[in-house]
C-alpha cells in the first residue's frame, strides 16, 4: 500500500442492530479505539437508515472520530420514490461515506451497472464519498470470468468521472462467493483483483487517479486474516461484514497494526 493513501477500514452492519444497540456497538468501539488507531486508519461505520440519526447525534456530542456511512442510496434529489432515501438527506445527517452496488444491492435487488453509477454520481454531487463495490460469483470465477466481470462493473461504475472524482473515492472488491460465508479469497487472490482493479482505473482516468484511490478487499474479513490482506501493495482497506456488529471484534481488525 503507497504510503498517501491512508487506509479505511469499514463497517457494514447490514440489516443488523436497532438505534439502542447501534448506539452500544458505537459506544464500544470508540472505547476500545485510541488516537493513534485514528491517526493511522480511517475509521467508517455503516448503519441502517433508522440508526442514522442517533449514531450522529453520539458522534457529535461524544466528538468521536468514527465516521458515520450510509448502506445505499437513491441517485434523485427528492421524488416519487416510495422507501427510498435521497442523497442530500443523508449528507444533512452528516454521512460521509455512501455504499454503492454491493453486491446484495445487485443479485438481491435488481441494481444495474448503470444505476450503480448514477448513485456514484449522486453521492459525489453531494459531496460524500461512494464505497463502490463489485466483485464476482463463485461460477463467474470458475469459468474464468472473474477478471471480466469486475473490470466490467468498475469501468461502468465510474463512467463519466474525472480523474480527480476517482482519486478520492473508494472501491471495495467483494467475491460474492466470499461474503458471509466464511470463505475467504487468499490474500494473493484477493491482492490480484485488487490490483487488476486499480489497473482499470489507470487505463481510465490515468496514474494520479489510480495512484490516489483506495481499493478495500471485503468477504469474511476477521482479526485472523486482516494482517495479511492489509500487508498487499493495492489493498487499502477493508468492508467488514459480520466482524464490524462487535465492538471487540472490529475494534480488533481496526487495530491490525498492534497484531
Amino acid at each position: 500500500m503507497a504510503d498517501s493513501r491512508k487506509p479505511i477500514i469499514s463497517g457494514n452492519w447490514k440489516m443488523h442492530h436497532n438505534h439502542f444497540e447501534a448506539i452500544q456497538c458505537v459506544q464500544k468501539l470508540h472505547y476500545r479505539l485510541e488516537s493513534d488507531d485514528f491517526a493511522s486508519v480511517e475509521v467508517t461505520v455503516h448503519p441502517p437508515f433508522t440508526d442514522i440519526r442517533s449514531i450522529q447525534t453520539l458522534i457529535e456530542s461524544d466528538k468521536m472520530k468514527i465516521g458515520l456511512g450510509a448502506q445505499n442510496c437513491h441517485w434523485e434529489e427528492k421524488g416519487a420514490f416510495t422507501g427510498e432515501i435521497a442523497p442530500a438527506m443523508l449528507a444533512k445527517l452528516d454521512v460521509g461515506h455512501v455504499i454503492v452496488g454491493h453486491s446484495e444491492r445487485r443479485e438481491l435487488f435488481g441494481e444495474t451497472d448503470d444505476s450503480v453509477n448514477k448513485k456514484v454520481k449522486a453521492v459525489i454531487a453531494n459531496s460524500m464519498v461512494p464505497i463502490l463495490c463489485c466483485g464476482e460469483t463463485l461460477e463467474e470465477r470458475q469459468q474464468s470470468m472473474a477478471e471480466a466481470k469486475v473490470q466490467g462493473q468498475v469501468r461502468e461504475g465510474l463512467a463519466g468521472l474525472s480523474g480527480e472524482m476517482v482519486s478520492k473515492l473508494v472501491i471495495a472488491y467483494e467475491p460474492i462467493w466470499a461474503i458471509g460465508t466464511g470463505e475467504t479469497a487468499t490474500a494473493e487472490d484477493a491482492q490480484a483483483m485488487c490490483a487488476e482493479v486499480r489497473q482499470v482505473v489507470r487505463e481510465a482516468h490515468g496514474d494520479k487517479a489510480a495512484d490516489a484511490v483506495r481499493v478495500q478487499y471485503g468477504g469474511s474479513v476477521k482479526p485472523g486474516n486482516i494482517v495479511e490482506l492489509m500487508s498487499q501493495p493495492d489493498i487499502d482497506g477493508a468492508l467488514v461484514g459480520g466482524a464490524s456488529l462487535e465492538a471487540d471484534s472490529f475494534a480488533a481488525i481496526v487495530q491490525y497494526r498492534n497484531h
